[in-house]
């Protein structure tokens, strides 16, 4: 972890679509479709995606809480809404060259660390050893980024915060102290979208959280912050694309 900014993830390519869901995060991903992998940056979504790569691929990303991601690419969380790019098309080449031949050595620093041994291991362990490596490489990468950023928006925890309890616009500009268009304006910047928006996508997280532990959707609705339960099934289905019981299921990705 960077602080509690960002957290490291794996993922595999199953056989059939994997949906990502919008959660106002950016990523920075490696991914080991083709001959030499890539390295990639995921914008914040205002809608669900499918994820690229055929069955098997593997990827392993740093994941960026909302509005820390622009301080690391450099570059406005707007530019990157809804956009899957190359890494290099927003860092140095030599940067992203380096960084890459570094993830691509990953097995080799892993059995150097003792992490895997390359013989008695099972291939579960080596992959997983493995995904750890570039894990912590990505995590030194947006270290050093951060470092020599520019300190972080400070009314951006305030907007997270309000839209998280359900506040209008209107109230969590009047409480940092910005008109409602700065507001909008430092929100796009930060985000990659308003503050309303911000506010729908986590709000989905949350419902999300509670639907998987069991609770039924009327409750999950309430505790949200939904108006009621056929409120809470247009938001799923608009910014998922699929019902929420589907959803669930896992047979939307």
């Amino acid at each position: 972890m960077i602080g509690r900014g960002a957290a490291v993830w794996t993922r595999t390519a199953g056989t059939g679509p994997q949906r990502v869901l919008p959660d106002g995060c950016t990523d920075l991903i490696w991914s080991e479709a083709g001959p030499d992998g890539e390295l990639l940056v995921a914008g914040p979504d205002t809608r669900a995606r499918l994820a690229p790569g055929p069955p098997g691929t593997r990827a392993v990303g740093l994941r960026f809480a909302p509005g820390q991601g622009p301080a690391v690419l450099g570059v406005p969380a707007h530019e990157l809404r809804d956009q899957l790019v190359p890494l290099a098309a927003l860092w140095p080449g030599a940067e992203v060259r380096r960084l890459a031949e570094r993830i691509a050595e990953a097995e080799r620093i892993a059995d150097a660390e003792r992490i895997a041994e390359a013989e008695r291991t099972a291939e579960a362990e080596r992959t997983a050893a493995r995904q750890a490596v570039q894990g912590r490489l990505l995590e030194d990468a947006a270290l050093g980024r951060l470092r020599t950023a520019e300190p972080p928006d400070p009314v951006l925890a305030a907007i997270v915060a309000g839209v998280s309890r359900g506040t209008g616009v209107a109230g969590i500009a009047a409480a940092v102290g910005l008109g409602e268009r700065q507001l909008h304006r430092r929100s796009l910047a930060a985000f990659g979208y308003g503050a309303k928006t911000l506010g729908r996508v986590l709000r989905l997280n949350r419902a999300l959280d509670l639907a998987r532990t069991g609770v039924p959707f009327a409750a999950v609705a309430a505790t949200a912050g939904y108006a009621d339960q056929a409120h809470l099934a247009r938001e799923v289905r608009t910014l998922t694309g699929v019902p929420l019981g589907r959803l669930l299921q896992g047979s939307g990705g």
